[in-house]
């Protein structure tokens, strides 16, 4: 059974750790297709050929499978050609990335469009992304490549420049500039992540937004959005979150019609700006859209045309950056906004919630999981024969806010539920699973939760609904305690494989930290001191936040399993205590070299009436010691490792050692 501890569940969190420092890292992403961007770079210069990739050949496979398959028509006058051959001087990038440089083809994802023109926003996303120094010149050999975060891990993506034309000119996502190529390729690379350009059709911009940031999306009804929704798409912004927004269409065959006002249903838009006007006392809040076709643009209030632009000062035009061309971009007030618009997405770099002022820190967990057919494909609580043997995961919640509302003691919280390859799948039939989750509170058992837990009890907290999307995301504030989130499809006996993500604020302070390691470390001993972990907090907080963040509680938590495991080396009888005679060689063997002072002061310090020292004891003095030992280092004249110590700096160990003054 999965078993998920969140919080500060030790194990789990380093292993986390460990795992984003390495492979699948943004550092060290995984090679798509095993292949290495450098290595067949060099290859290709080394034999003075450009490059030709055989995992996305440039055929009909590469198309699609159904309107871009071998049997239509619009393929038979598609031909591939390398930028070179479209036009004199061709360029990677021109004069800087832009959202101005994605225009939308003859394909339907302008969710992807959309989302690529509020990547541009970000510079340091957009480069993460697009990966600098590409070029048509220098060392060019007609290999390029991109990085996507895919279910939990970075990915390289390795593609050949060769790209679907029609009359020399480019049949999908093209740039306002017919030489610059950029946006070009990354929907080129983006199609290859999914098997064909035709698996990009249709969907929502969040997957996008995921995809080029890992983040954590929240979605906003505009019937049901907050009050201070103005001031959460501010924040958003200064955040450096991505933001994408759309008209719902309830009548499928009218997806993308112009309406009167020039805004488009069932079409998806970037959010590029949020700003006021403030002129002779007035004060009007605005929003900067752009639509990814590259024209097509609201003709209301505060358009490019409008005469709103004619009653404000030309320094408050220059603010705003207001220009007038039709280049899908436009101004609308804050109000029309939200009378036009039904569904706002933000693509958060961090969970941090956008009504709150705090930065906060957050640990992310991410675990896989799969619906078998007749085993785990349960479905949702409507089938409770059933329900029960979806896949359960464990949350235990150990830290309160540290500002709760109303007094409440609570744990904040993001759960995410994301589909796998069902876009990769749709030329094999697939389609989008309506999907949710619910959480119970439990106690204590590790065991798979049988059908009677289900029938009792009720849910603690749960997705707002069952919906067919890639991924269904909901903030929550529970009770600090154990509960099981359980996923499942709204339908029982459907078969697919899925991600379940787990955020949580990461801060430790002292009790917590007290709470956590009394639970996790198996000793034969009463627990951890509040002064010891307190002790252990002065030596690892590195910010002066009298908290630890993940990076150095997992410092600590490698130095507490290492000192353990030399505890338990001389705690021979397993008492939970070590003879006093052996604490030298017990601090020879965790790197200190002291003299015969110190190891006396040790002694007087921590033993017993009965010479012995406990687990707390033995890690209090070692945590003290290593204080020390970085104090002095500078005292390690001879570079052996051995510290060596004039009167007056024994003194200032002894402190350090004991505590006192």
């Amino acid at each position: 059974m999965p078993y998920t501890p969140s919080g500060f569940f030790c194990d789990r969190l380093i292993r986390e750790r460990e795992r984003k420092d390495g492979e699948g890292s943004v550092n060290k992403p995984l090679r798509f297709s095993g292949q290495d961007f450098n290595t067949l770079k060099q290859e290709c210069l080394q034999k003075k050929t450009l490059f030709e990739d055989e995992t996305f050949p440039a055929t009909v496979e590469s198309l699609g499978y159904k309107e871009l398959g071998h049997k239509s028509n619009k393929v038979k006058n598609i031909v591939w050609k390398r930028p070179k051959d479209i036009c004199d001087n061709p360029q990677f990038i021109v004069g800087g990335a832009s959202r101005t440089d994605i225009c939308q083809g003859d394909l339907g994802d302008c969710w992807l469009l959309a989302a690529i023109a509020s990547l541009t926003l970000n510079e340091k996303l957009l480069f993460r992304v697009v990966p600098q120094e590409q070029s048509f010149s220098d060392n060019y050999a007609g290999v390029f490549h991109f990085q996507f975060w895919r279910y939990g891990d970075w990915v390289d993506v390795v593609i050949d420049d060769r790209i679907p034309t029609v009359n020399n000119q480019l049949v999908f996502t093209k740039s306002a500039e017919r030489n610059e190529f950029w946006s070009a390729l990354l929907e080129k690379a983006y199609a290859k992540l999914h098997g064909s350009y035709e698996a990009l059709k249709g969907g929502n911009t969040t997957e996008a937004m995921e995809d080029f940031t890992g983040g954590v999306t929240e979605f906003y009804e505009m019937k049901e959005a907050p009050k201070e929704l103005y001031k959460i798409m501010k924040k958003a912004l200064e955040r450096g979150s991505l933001m994408g927004c759309s008209i719902d269409s309830l009548v499928p065959a009218r997806f993308e019609t112009r309406t009167a006002t020039g805004l488009v249903k069932g079409h998806a838009y970037s959010v590029t700006a949020v700003d006021e006007n403030v002129e002779k006392e007035s004060r009007v809040r605005l929003v900067r859209l752009r639509n990814p076709w590259g024209q097509v643009e609201w003709n209301g209030p505060w358009s490019d045309n409008s005469k709103e632009w004619t009653t404000i000062s030309k320094s408050e035009k220059e603010k705003l950056q207001h220009q007038n061309e039709e280049d899908g971009e436009f101004w609308m007030s804050f109000d029309n906004f939200k009378k036009n618009y039904t569904k706002l997405e933000i693509c958060n770099l961090t969970p941090d919630a956008l009504d709150d002022d705090k930065i906060h820190k957050w640990t992310v967990s991410v675990n896989e999981g799969r619906w078998v057919r007749g085993c785990s494909a349960g479905g949702c609580r409507n089938y409770p024969d059933t329900f029960w043997t979806n896949p359960q995961y464990r949350l235990r919640l150990l830290e309160e806010d540290d500002d709760p509302e109303d007094n409440e003691v609570a744990c904040t919280f993001v759960v995410a539920l994301m589909q796998k390859n069902r876009r990769k799948e749709r030329k094999l039939g697939a389609n989008l699973f309506t999907i949710g989750f619910s959480i119970y509170e439990m106690h204590g058992n590790k065991q798979h939760m049988q059908k009677d837990f289900f029938t009792v009890n009720s849910s603690k907290a749960r997705s707002k609904a069952y919906i067919n999307l890639r991924e269904v995301s909901q903030r929550f504030r529970l009770s600090p305690g154990e509960y099981v989130i359980v996923p499942s499809t709204y339908e029982p006996h459907q078969e697919g494989e899925f991600i379940l993500l787990g955020t949580v604020e990461m801060e430790i302070s002292a009790s917590e930290l007290r709470n956590v390691l009394n639970r996790v470390v198996e000793m034969n001993t009463e627990g951890f001191s509040l002064e010891n972990c307190r002790s252990m907090i002065a030596l690892m907080d590195m910010d002066g936040t009298g908290r630890l963040n993940l990076q150095e509680f997992r410092h600590l938590w490698l130095k507490i399993k290492q000192w353990q495991g030399i505890f338990k080396h001389y705690d021979t009888e397993q008492t939970g205590c070590i003879c006093s005679y052996e604490m030298r060689n017990a601090v020879n063997d965790a790197g200190f070299r002291l003299n015969n002072q110190l190891y006396d002061i040790i002694t007087l310090r921590y033993a017993n009436e009965n010479m012995n020292i406990d687990f707390d004891s033995f890690i209090s003095c070692l945590v003290r010691l290593e204080g020390m030992f970085r104090a002095f280092q500078a005292f390690d004249q001879d570079g052996d490792g051995t510290i060596r110590l004039s009167v007056l700096e024994v003194r200032a160990g002894v402190k350090r050692l004991t505590g006192c003054s």
